[in-house]
């Protein structure tokens, strides 16, 4: 059955056999049309897969039978058939169809080639017919062109024919292919028949395995639904278990709520009780505050009565004073005095002690408020301490508080400066009552809410003593006292202790009654109430005498405690205690003051009583100097011009130190004395008295603007507001500070002027004590109008501030004055005539009489006239000036006139009659030239053709300083003048170019002038000459007008250059004065020398010209930008940007330099002036432009100049004069070797306009650049690169270009199109080298108004890349499950340019279908050919290819080298692992193909030879058996051998047998993730092999890990041997590593006769 069956597989194959040789024949001589096979081939895969799986599972399940196990096998192989069948059916009509495209290709080609040809032939037909006419023309450029076209005609027509019979040639075969298949289609349509049968019984098939399928899912469901059930009841059995817990944990929440309850009603009760007590407490807050508001509303209408009793007695009061002041005004009036003045000042110093007043109060309540916080922190700590330590009794009691106040108090109290004892004494006495009355009197008072206990204590006690005090004390007395003040101390601090918040308010004031009396003041006053030691030497003794009152109305004591710690040193107190003192007696105690240094001290002594502590303030001051002025303002009043008057100032000193003085008259002080204090409140009373009814309108006006400047100064200057707020500050200061900065806001608004007002001779001295000295003002009015001054007096004493003074004097102008003192005649030219009006004003009641007084050096120049008048009274009078000046007048008037710059200043007097000091009036004027210089006198204009023009150019400068017209007359017919034709107008000291063209008629000399005349008739002569000649060469245009041109475009103009000959008629006409500027004909050499770095280029430059011949001459124009330009601009926009880090840095450095000269003094702040200065070099490093060479062409500055201006550029028009030489005549008979004559006469000059225009088209991409650089490029590469153009116009632009090389490698792949103004189009070009070369091409790219040339270049090289491993076979060995074995390839490359590549696997590839079929046939047809291998062996279970590699694709750059691991990495064990590595360029150049090899054992042991017992290819579904434990020794005999077959085959050669010898490999794997090191092996019963002729060598041994053992097999045929038979044994070998092994090793020997 089975011989039957591969019988008929190998009749099915024959069948296929010739349909499969035809495609494959095809696809091995077509490229293209394997390629198009590929979908289908991978259809085929696809459906042979699924023929696989259905196939699996029909043996899985057994439902499709469909006969015996063989009738299974029979389908299987004609389903396989079917679908062979199907695939190449498909291909061949594919390939069918791709057969007829491609001859309908052929067909169109060839008709397109005819269509050209034929083209060709009606140019090439057209051209020749112009040939024939251009030759009857004998035009020879215009022949020469047409035969060149004509030559390139042929050419193409010859390529086309050759290029014809290639398309026929290909036609035909194609025709020949298109047949052949289609013979093959009709002899496979028999085919198709069956293949249509069989593939229904496929579709029947497959109907009836879904039939099997849905009763299987239907089985499956029905399981499901019953473990459905299943679940449902666990469900439900669950839930009714939660349901009960619920229901338990829900009666136990019920039973804790119950008890909850039952606790919060408590709780509720409790808290409604606590509401109603605070809400009775509340209710008695609010009565005691109802009875507070009544109590407050009684009391404030008793203050309201008293307020109106005060108020109505305020107003009586006021009305009494103003009485007082009219009846004052009255007797004032009578007397002859100012009352106004006299009242203004009291008023003035009422408001100043007002303001005195208002500030002592203010200092009073600051004091007591800073007493109030220190005595708080105070008690703070001593709380803190109290509770640190609270066994500890307190030390302290009211008293020693009481005198904490007390020196608070003193040291709070300012020190008032001593200038006079009377004042100072005033002061002092004053500040005593008020302190007595007000600060004592509350800090006694306020002990009456601390200590009312204590009081009641103390005369409870007293009266107890007072009845048991015996009649006469004795010395018992003392110590009763002694007792006294020790119960009274510890009663103090009980007190303290118990009432702690009743001292906390022991500051506020309160009254106290004593016997329902109020006491006021201090227990005991003392008398001096200061104890004032003044103007003390240092070793001297003073003694002072106190006097203190009891001031209390009760028996009272005293007792001296202590002096202050500061005085201590200096005081010494003798005093006597009195014993107890009633109301009004007084005691002595006597204070001596003996002083050590010369310093100030302040202090007190202090004392205590039984009311409490006072004390007695003590005040020691230096001798010091107190210098004063009776007047700071001295008012001159009006004066007449020319006077002369003094004013004295009393400076007098009423300290006791004397001191030096003087006088400063600079308008500046320094910061230590800016600020300027008056000494005393006389010298303010001296200079109220002293100032004006002037001085009290400017102290009106200013009062505004003082207040406003007072209070910007303190927003401005905080420490001045604080120095202004302190304590000390006292109102004569306040009034001294007002009147400095009076002062000096009108010295700043009007600046001193002292040459009026000086002081006298008294500038400087010594002012002893008590003395007075008188300083001297004089003011002399020169000029009309106010004067000031303000001077200072300052000190040698630096304690002394220096005393502003200001003087103000007015000036009055004399009777009759000139109205106008500066006659200015502007500017004027020598010998013209200028008049102005005199006009002079009397103030005068009477007629006076003028003179008019010139100066003898200017009467030839200026007259006034008249010379003599009267002026009526109150009116004016009017002259005449006239005013020539001469050329002389720098002489005659050398002290008025200054000729350089032209100023005349001559000061003119008119004498008054009866007037001592004339009228004095100032004529002014600037005089200047009125000629116009010409910068040359005469103008040779040389050498000058007939038919061109020469220019010349002359600078005409206007010398005068005023405006002039010009004009040039009479000029000849041959001379033009430019510009306006010689007519204009030149400002003053303007030079302006004047063009003189030259346009000769004949050829002779010239001599001539031209008159220049200007506005005023004068005129200017220049001269002029030229000579005229004949050229010996023309040219066709001498001026050349270009379009405009965009930058980056080209014009080109053409002109001709003739020679023509001079005839012997024209030579007789010649005179023999213009003999020698006729040239002479022959041959001529030119040349044109166009300008260095121009735009112009012309070609041919230089050549030669036979007598009658014509040249053609090309001028190109190429407008660029020049590398000056683009490098001034890159300098520029560095420049800008350095600007612009550097005024960035300046603003972020302003704040910090702000801030550290704010908290600075002057001194930082000149430090940091001086750190300014030191910078400025560094940052001028820093802003240093750099260099224009710095800046190269093609870097990124560069082009982003370029760039700039391309963007920014309008249009520019240059104008270039191209001279071209042309040598004199060239004789024939020299050949050259004589150097040619150059004259100047023959020089011909070409004219050439160039207006350049901004470019609608701009190159972005590539910096601007209009060169696409491929560089280097590896042929049968293709590279693109882009370019990318933006129109900048304001039109749109149609873009078209020219055509590229069909040939060559370069192409442009995208299409043009109109581009919009802004818009940006980007070109695709492509370069594909074929071969190793360069290549380079120019684009046009023309648009309407400009062509813009794009340049490709490139350079194809080959890739040289060569591999470490030259490819075959690659054996990776043997290599335990899951780990991986690697190798390297080393890839090197050896080209100029970075070389792709990308690596290959056969297993990954598109194209494994193909082995899939041998895999398929090795399943079908069996494996016969041992030696023959499938490219893709066995793969992992996974799914991932075995082998991998590493990188698989990438560059290699030049000259280096790369690595390509590939890694063996399996996941379980096979032999048959296999693959193909294929190394290739990105250019399809192959570099190396290596075929994979590796084997995967699962124990560390293996054998490797013998024969193959199953075919290569297995399944890639894992085994279903899962891995077994390890096995003892018993298990290992017990489970089966693996079979091993080896095959020997002996050769017989002439009746010699050749013994047969195999080799096995045992070898032992390395890994690191087992501990066995090696394993061993040995041969069972080897004794039967031996009878055979089998040897086995070695029959033992050891192997290491990572090696492997030869095991030699030798057989030798026994005497006997049949030829024919066949000799077979078997024997057992062990391998034994981690696990042990048996291998049943099969032996088959045979004798093979082989020939010669």
């Amino acid at each position: 059955m089975d011989a039957e069956e591969k019988d008929s597989s190998s009749d099915e194959t024959s069948e296929m056999s010739v349909p499969l040789d035809v495609c494959h024949s095809r696809d091995e001589s077509s490229g293209p049309e394997h390629e198009a096979f590929k979908d289908e081939e991978a259809a085929f895969s696809s459906d042979l897969e699924g023929l696989e799986e259905l196939f699996e599972e029909s043996d899985d399940g057994g439902d499709l039978v469909l006969g015996a196990d063989n009738g299974k096998k029979r389908s299987f192989a004609e389903t396989a058939r079917m679908f062979k069948l199907r695939r190449n059916l498909d291909q061949l009509d594919c390939f069918h169809r791709q057969k007829e495209r491609d001859a309908q290709k052929a067909r169109e080609k060839l008709k397109l080639c005819h269509q050209t040809i034929e083209s060709l032939l009606e140019q090439r037909d057209n051209v020749e017919k112009e040939i024939d006419q251009q030759k009857s023309k004998d035009s020879s450029v215009a022949l020469f062109r047409l035969r060149v076209q004509h030559k390139q005609l042929c050419q193409q027509l010859q390529h086309e024919e050759e290029l014809e019979g290639e398309i026929h040639n290909e036609l035909r075969q194609q025709e020949l292919e298109l047949n052949e298949v289609e013979v093959e289609l009709g002899m496979v349509s028999s085919l198709r028949q069956v293949l249509l049968e069989e593939e229904q019984k496929f579709q029947d098939l497959k109907a009836q395995k879904a039939a099997t399928r849905l009763q299987q899912e239907r089985k499956v469901g029905q399981n499901l639904q019953r473990k459905t059930k299943l679940l449902r009841d666990k469900q439900e059995a669950m839930l009714e278990k939660e349901k009960t817990e619920c229901q338990r944990k829900f009666e136990e929440s019920r039973r804790s709520q119950k008890t909850a309850a039952k606790y919060l009603k408590q709780t509720i009760k409790r808290m409604h009780q606590q509401a109603a007590e605070k809400e009775q407490q509340s209710r008695e807050l609010i009565e005691k505050r109802m009875q507070a508001v009544k109590s407050l509303k009684s009391n404030i209408a008793a203050n309201q009565e008293s307020l109106r009793v005060q108020q109505n007695r305020a107003r009586a009061d006021a009305q009494m004073k103003e009485e007082q002041e009219r009846q004052l005004r009255e007797s004032l009036q009578t007397q002859g005095i100012n009352s106004f003045q006299h009242m203004y000042r009291l008023k003035q110093l009422e408001e100043t002690k007002r303001k005195q007043e208002e500030f002592e109060e203010s200092q009073k309540s600051k004091r007591v408020a800073i007493v109030e916080k220190i005595l708080q922190e105070e008690q703070l700590m001593s709380r803190k301490k109290k509770q640190m330590s609270p066994l500890k009794p307190p030390t302290t009691n009211k008293f020693s508080s009481l005198r904490k106040i007390e020196r608070l108090l003193h040291y709070l109290h300012p020190s008032s400066p001593s200038v006079a004892e009377e004042t100072a004494t005033t002061h002092f006495r004053n500040f005593r009552d008020v302190r007595s009355a007000s600060s004592f009197s509350s800090d006694a008072e306020d002990l009456e809410e601390t200590s009312e206990t204590f009081q009641e204590d103390v005369a409870d006690r007293s009266l107890a003593d007072s009845l048991v005090e015996p009649e006469f004390t004795g010395l018992w007395d003392q110590d009763y006292k002694k007792l006294f003040t020790e119960k009274v101390t510890p009663l103090q601090t009980e007190v303290q202790e118990d009432e702690p918040d009743t001292i906390s308010k022991k500051l506020h004031v309160t009254s106290k009654k004593v016997h329902e009396k109020k006491l006021k003041g201090p227990p005991f006053v003392s008398k001096p109430d200061v104890v004032f030691f003044k103007d003390f030497d240092v070793g001297k003794l003073y003694k002072k005498k106190i006097v203190l009152t009891n001031n209390c109305y009760i028996v009272n004591h005293c007792k001296f405690l202590r002096v202050s710690a500061q005085l201590k040193d200096f005081i010494s107190v003798k005093f006597d205690p009195p014993g107890r003192l009633s109301f009004g007696m007084s005691c002595d105690v006597q204070a001596v003051f003996q002083p050590v240094n010369n310093e100030d001290l302040e202090g007190d002594l202090q004392f205590s009583s039984t009311m409490g502590p006072f004390s007695v303030p003590i005040r020691c001051t230096t001798k010091k100097c107190c210098p004063e002025v009776d007047s700071q303002f001295v008012d001159f009043g009006s004066h007449v011009v020319g006077q002369t008057i003094s004013r004295t100032i009393n400076l007098s000193n009423k300290g006791a130190l004397a001191t030096l003085f003087s006088l400063d008259t600079s308008t500046q002080l320094s910061p230590e004395t800016s600020n300027v204090q008056m000494s005393s409140q006389a010298a303010a009373n001296s200079c109220l008295e002293s100032s004006s009814e002037n001085t009290k309108s400017i102290c009106q006006k200013n009062s505004a603007s003082i207040d406003a400047e007072k209070v910007q100064l303190n927003q401005q200057n905080p420490e001045f507001s604080r120095e202004s707020q302190q304590p000390g500050t006292s109102p004569e200061a306040g009034l001294e500070t007002c009147l400095s900065s009076d002062v000096d806001t009108q010295r700043n608004q009007t600046p001193s002027d002292s040459s009026d007002i000086r002081l006298g001779q008294v500038r400087s001295g010594e002012i002893g004590p008590f003395q007075c000295i008188k300083l001297d003002v004089i003011f002399t009015p020169t000029f009309p109008g106010e004067t000031k001054l303000d001077f200072f007096i300052k000190f040698s004493d630096k304690n002394i501030k220096p005393i502003p003074v200001l003087v103000r004097g007015v000036a009055v102008s004399i009777p009759v004055w000139v109205v106008q003192p500066n006659v200015d005649l502007k500017i004027c030219m020598f010998d013209r005539l200028y008049q102005d009006s005199i006009v002079v004003q009397s103030r005068a009641s009477t007629a006076l009489k003028l003179t008019f007084d010139v100066r003898p050096e200017m009467r030839k120049h200026m007259e006034i006239l008249p010379k003599t008048g009267f002026i009526q009274a109150q009116s004016s009078f009017n002259a005449h000036l006239k005013f020539t000046p001469r050329r002389s007048l720098s002489k005659d008037a050398e002290n008025y006139f200054d000729k350089d710059t032209g100023v005349l200043e001559v000061p003119m007097t008119v004498q008054v009659a009866g007037q001592i000091q004339p009228a004095c009036f100032t004529v002014q004027a600037i005089l200047t030239s009125s000629d116009l210089q010409f910068d040359q006198t005469e103008v040779d204009f040389g050498f000058c053709s007939i038919q061109q023009s020469v220019r010349s150019s002359v600078l005409l400068t206007n010398l005068s300083l005023l405006p002039q017209d010009f004009g040039f007359l009479a000029v000849p017919e041959f001379i033009e003048i430019q510009p306006n034709d010689g007519f204009g107008t030149l400002l003053p000291q303007e030079t302006l170019k004047i063009d003189l063209i030259f346009s000769p008629k004949k050829a002779k000399e010239y001599h001539f002038q031209l008159s220049c005349k200007s506005g005023i008739n004068r005129e200017f002569l220049l001269s002029c000459r030229a000579v005229g000649v004949h050229p010996p060469l023309e040219l066709s245009h001498s001026l050349v007008r270009f379009r405009a041109t965009a930058v980056g475009d080209k014009s080109t103009a053409t002109l001709h250059l003739t020679n023509r000959h001079t005839d012997n008629k024209l030579r007789q006409t010649i005179t023999p004065e213009a003999e020698d500027t006729v040239s002479v004909g022959g041959p001529r050499l030119f040349c044109f020398t166009p300008p260095e770095d121009s735009d112009i280029s012309i070609s041919p430059s230089a050549g030669r010209l036979l007598p009658g011949e014509r040249c053609p001459v090309h001028v190109i124009f190429r407008p660029r930008l020049s590398d000056r330009e683009i490098k001034e601009e890159a300098l520029g926009r560095l420049q800008r940007a350095l600007l612009l880090r550097e005024t960035e840095r300046n603003r972020s450095t302003e704040p910090e330099e702000r801030a550290v000269e704010s908290s600075k003094g002057k001194k930082a702040s000149a430090n940091s002036k001086n750190s300014k200065v030191s910078e400025n070099p560094k940052t001028s490093k820093l802003t240093k432009p750099p260099d224009p060479v710095d800046i190269q062409p093609g870097s990124a500055q560069y082009e982003e100049a370029k760039a700039s201006l391309l963007y920014s550029f309008t249009q520019r028009y240059r104008e270039f004069t191209v001279p071209c030489f042309v040598s004199d005549r060239v004789h024939p008979e020299t050949n050259g070797h004589v150097a040619p004559d150059w004259s100047s006469t023959n020089t011909l000059y070409l004219k050439l306009q160039c207006p350049a225009v901004q470019p609608p088209l701009v190159v972005l991409s590539n910096n601007g650049r209009n060169v696409v650089d491929f560089h280097h490029v590896l042929a049968g590469e293709r590279v693109i690169k882009k370019l990318t153009v933006q129109n900048i116009s304001k039109e749109s632009l149609d873009l078209m270009s020219s055509v590229l090389d069909l040939d060559g490698p370069f192409c442009l792949l995208n299409a043009l199109r109109r581009i919009h103004p802004g818009e940006k189009h980007t070109l695709v070009f492509a370069f594909s080298p074929t071969l190793e070369k360069k290549c380079c091409e120019i684009l046009e790219l023309r648009s309407l108004k400009m062509v813009l040339e794009i340049r490709l270049r490139g350079e194809g090289v080959l890739p040289a890349v060569t591999s470490s491993h030259t490819g075959g076979l690659l054996d990776f060995g043997y290599v335990l499950e899951e780990e991986t074995a690697s190798h390297c390839v080393q890839l090197q490359n050896n080209s100029v340019v970075a070389v792709g590549f990308r690596v290959l696997l056969a297993s990954l590839s598109q194209s494994r279908h193909q082995d899939r079929t041998d895999r398929v046939a090795l399943l079908l047809d069996g494996y016969r050919n041992s030696q023959v291998r499938p490219v893709v062996g066995t793969q992992n279970y996974s799914g991932l290819s075995v082998f991998s590699v590493t990188p698989v694709e990438g560059s290699i750059a030049p000259g280096q080298s790369l690595d390509v691991t590939i890694t063996f990495q399996p996941d379980h064990s096979s032999v048959n692992y296999s693959d193909r590595l294929t190394i290739e360029l990105i250019n399809k150049i192959k570099v190396c193909v290596l075929d994979l090899k590796g084997a995967a054992s699962s124990h560390n042991m293996y054998l490797h030879g013998g024969d193959l017992l199953s075919v290569p290819v297995e399944s890639l579904l894992p085994s279903l058996i899962s891995s077994q434990p390890h096995l003892t020794e018993s298990q290992v005999a017990e489970r089966p051998n693996i079979p091993v077959l080896v095959t020997l085959q002996a050769s017989c050669t002439a009746g010699v047998i050749t013994p047969a010898a195999r080799e096995l490999h045992v070898g032992c794997i390395r890994s690191p993730n087992t501990n066995k090191k090696g394993g061993e092996f040995y041969w069972d019963n080897v004794a039967p092999l031996q009878q055979q002729g089998f040897s086995v060598e070695p029959l033992k041994g050891s192997v290491e890990a990572g090696h492997k053992r030869t095991l030699t097999i030798t057989w030798t045929p026994q005497s006997g041997y049949k030829p024919s038979e066949v000799v077979q044994m078997c024997v057992s070998l062990t391998v034994k590593g981690d696990e042990t092994q048996i291998y049943r090793v099969t032996l088959m020997a045979l004798v093979s006769s082989s020939t010669e």
